[in-house]
């Protein structure tokens, strides 16, 4: 099944579809964001196809919060249209010296809880403090409550990439379908 959404405001214009199964296809206009989206992709298991373009001469912050909002309302129909799923799933992952861990929830709540302390203030030209601002976007579209730790430290790039990794393959367990045919939640609803 195929999910996507068009968004456009004043600073950017965002189509995104997630289609599983597929090759993916991310065209940001922020080559280190296109990276990290195509490792989460993978990662995942949920194919992205994603053409952006943004007001990247101001700075990175619209594109990168943006995409975080439309992502999560794509995950969002996902898990609706889902009548039984893990609703946990948990990943530590090392990127060679570093470690991340996240813990999601499907819970209908949204939080992020989000600690890292980046070696540096950017990869290249990225901002460091925008995978925070991309991560609570897509918590609250999603409502999710996500746990995001890197627990060692090392270089930058390793450090956000072991984030991406961790994040998608938690993702990738709490949506895995249950064993047991319900919602899981005794209240027998998410929302």
């Amino acid at each position: 099944m195929a999910y996507q959404i068009n968004r456009e405001t004043k600073e950017t214009k965002i189509a995104i579809e997630i289609i599983e199964g597929n090759d993916s296809h991310v065209q940001t206009g922020i080559g280190f964001l296109d990276h990290m989206l195509t490792l989460f992709s993978f990662h995942s298991g949920l194919s992205l196809k994603i053409d952006v373009t943004g007001d990247t001469w101001v700075d990175d912050h619209h594109t990168t919060e943006d995409i975080g909002i439309v992502l999560g309302q794509l995950l969002l129909q996902i898990i609706k249209d889902k009548s039984h799923f893990e609703r946990y799933g948990t990943q530590y992952l090392p990127m060679d010296e570093t470690l991340a861990r996240a813990v999601v929830d499907i819970s209908g709540r949204p939080y992020l809880h989000f600690d890292a302390q980046f070696s540096k203030e950017k990869v290249g030209t990225f901002d460091t403090e925008l995978v925070e601002e991309f991560f609570r976007a897509l918590v609250i579209n999603a409502r999710l409550t996500v746990h995001l730790d890197l627990l060692r430290q090392g270089n930058t790039h390793h450090e956000i990439e072991a984030i991406f990794k961790a994040f998608a393959r938690a993702l990738k367990q709490a949506l895995s379908p249950s064993d047991i045919n319900r919602i899981p939640s005794s209240k027998g609803v998410i929302e």
